[in-house]
């Protein structure tokens, strides 16, 4: 059993900050080809430099792609910057995602269809995409060997799918849609060798979780509180997960949700943050 993404080609989305950049590093740092993926251009400069000239002496296998995903044009043109630099695609994550408060009483209030736009559409419309290409990989192959893998695709999901908080409706019922997307086209992709898995945490140090301790302090002591292992766990730990459903190791699994949670979901505490 293998968990080797080394020589892969993966694209990352929500690759600028917080857990997808986390995710980004650890598959750079395990030999993998990655595509850094986000609408914030200045940060991806910050955090991973220009992409390289393409006459430099050694071969990187890192590139940045800056824009808006919600935008079909910006899908397409995320996966033929991929096939320009590495030549096909193994892998995506699907890690950009926003939290939003809501208010449920509040009729005009734009955070569920916000939410539904960035965490779900641009996953699917991003997924449909890169599956094909998947496919047409698998076609190009002269490989009769039904059992071997054209593709994984890994969406980071949240334990807010599961646990109620009115101020987080929009967050929930968004998450809610991404493990059911992750399901349907597990089922849809099976018989072209693609799987779909989803990582679902909670008590994790995103950048949603760094702002919201930031504002108010008192919110880590409550998450320690509702979580049985009793720490808030790293970015990394994330990653590591993402890494397995993307790897050989994961092979028999599709249309799985894995909770990464320190156990928090095991608890009943509707009044801790779903982070």
């Amino acid at each position: 059993m293998s968990f080797s993404i080394a020589g892969k080609t993966a694209i990352i989305t929500g690759a600028a900050n917080g857990v997808g950049l986390s995710i980004a590093r650890h598959f750079v740092d395990n030999g993998a080809n990655v595509i850094c993926a986000d609408m914030d251009e200045a940060r991806l400069l910050d955090e991973w430099g220009p992409n390289p000239d393409s006459d430099a002496d050694e071969p990187s296998n890192t590139r940045i792609f800056a824009g808006d995903l919600r935008e079909k044009l910006t899908i397409a043109n995320l996966l033929s910057a991929t096939i320009d630099a590495f030549e096909r695609v193994d892998i995506l994550v699907n890690a950009s995602r926003q939290v939003m408060l809501t208010d449920p009483l509040d009729a005009d209030n734009k955070a569920v269809q916000i939410l539904l736009d960035q965490n779900l559409m641009t996953s699917l419309r991003l997924s449909q995409l890169v599956a094909k290409r998947m496919i047409q990989q698998g076609e190009d192959l002269d490989d009769d060997d039904q059992s071997t893998p054209l593709g994984a695709i890994v969406n980071l999901s949240s334990i807010a799918a599961s646990r109620t908080q009115p101020g987080l409706m929009a967050y929930s019922i968004a998450s809610a849609a991404l493990d059911q997307m992750t399901r349907s086209l597990a089922v849809a992709l099976a018989a072209h060798r693609i799987r779909v898995n989803a990582v679902a945490f909670g008590s994790v140090m995103s950048a949603s979780l760094r702002d919201t301790i930031r504002e108010a302090g008192e919110t880590r002591e409550d998450i320690l509180e509702g979580t049985p292992l009793g720490r808030i766990a790293s970015a990394k730990e994330v990653a590591e997960a993402v890494q397995f459903l993307s790897s050989e190791g994961a092979g028999f699994m599709t249309g799985h949700i894995l909770t990464v949670d320190g156990g928090r979901s095991l608890l009943d505490a509707v009044g801790n943050p779903a982070h």
